[in-house]
C-alpha cells in the first residue's frame, strides 16, 4: 500500500534490563504494525554518538551516549500506515511525567533519562530514513505480506 511507511524504534538498555522487550513489541504488533527488522546488540560508541549526533552540542549528550551504550538494546523497524505518527502517539511525550497513562512511556517510565523507547520523530522529515540506514542494513530488512492486512486497511 502507498500510504505505508517504515519507521525506526529501539528498545533501549533500561527497558531491556526491566524485561519489557516483549511488552513493547507485543504493543506494536497489536497495533497493527508490521516488524521487518530486529536484532538485539550492545550499540558501539560512535554509532551512539552519530545516532544522538544532533545534540552534541547540548549539555545532556554526553549522558545519552553512555547510557545508550551502557548495556543490550533492540533496535527495529516497523512498517504500516502512518506508521512513524502512530509509533510516537504509542511511546508518549518524551518526559514521562509529561506522558499520558496507557502510553509506552506513560505506563513504564517515571525518569527523562530511563524512558525506556526512542522512536524517529514524524517532524523530523528524513529521521527514518537516516535512522534506519544507520542501523539497519538493506538485507537485514523483509519483506512479507502480512496474512491480518485486510483486516487492519480499507
Amino acid at each position: 500500500m502507498s500510504d505505508h511507511e517504515r519507521t525506526f524504534v529501539m528498545v533501549k538498555p533500561d527497558a531491556f534490563a526491566r524485561g519489557l522487550v516483549g511488552d513493547v513489541i507485543s504493543r506494536l504488533e497489536e497495533r497493527g504494525l508490521k516488524l521487518v527488522g530486529i536484532k538485539v546488540e550492545t550499540m558501539p560508541r560512535e554509532r551512539a554518538e552519530e545516532h544522538y549526533g544532533e545534540h552534541e552540542d547540548k549539555p545532556f549528550y554526553d549522558d545519552l551516549v553512555e547510557f545508550i551504550t551502557s548495556g543490550p538494546v533492540v533496535p527495529m523497524v516497523w512498517e504500516g500506515q502512518d506508521a512513524t505518527r502512530q509509533v510516537r502517539r504509542m511511546i508518549g511525550d518524551t518526559d514521562p511525567a509529561e506522558a499520558d497513562p496507557g502510553t509506552i512511556r506513560g505506563d513504564y517510565a517515571l525518569d527523562l533519562g530511563r524512558n525506556v523507547v526512542h522512536a524517529a520523530d514524524h517532524a523530523d522529515e528524513g529521521a527514518n530514513e537516516r535512522e534506519i540506514g544507520l542501523h539497519f542494513d538493506e538485507d537485514e530488512l523483509t519483506e512479507y505480506d502480512a496474512h491480518d492486512a485486510e483486516w487492519l486497511y480499507e
